[in-house]
């Protein structure tokens, strides 16, 4: 997994990809909670079960490739199943897409089991 990322964004670019991360998180998990309210079928029940894990690894930042490139699979893979308005399930697995290929950034769980530890960072010189 670590040889996914060169780096993890920090700073603004790293708030950025939180923001990001945060918010298209926070709308799976709403999105597949409240699908669950409803009647449902076995197909649908089971790829927004998937959805909920997901969305809840994506919040956290935990597996960000895996999980943002599963939520792009599984978000076509709905528009496919369910009869409803397809837009929001394109642009989530457009975002879960994007996840995957830029990363969590500085500010994730990844970032902390993956990323550089504090003794490889260089230590600034005193001149």
């Amino acid at each position: 997994m670590q040889r996914l990322f060169t780096s993890f964004a920090g700073g603004w670019p790293g708030l950025g990809l939180l923001i990001q991360r945060f918010i298209i998180g926070a709308v799976l998990l709403h999105q597949s909670t409240a699908f669950f309210s409803g009647p449902t079928s076995t197909p649908s029940l089971i790829c927004e079960s998937i959805g909920t894990v997901l969305a809840i690894f994506i919040l956290i930042g935990l597996w960000t490739p895996l999980a943002g490139l599963l939520t792009a699979a599984f978000e076509v893979l709905i528009v496919f199943l369910l009869p409803r308005n397809p837009e929001s399930e394109i642009l989530f697995a457009a975002v879960g897409a994007t996840l995957a290929m830029i990363g969590p950034g500085a500010f994730s769980i990844d970032s902390r089991l993956l990323g550089e530890s504090k003794s490889e960072k260089p230590v600034p010189s005193a001149n």
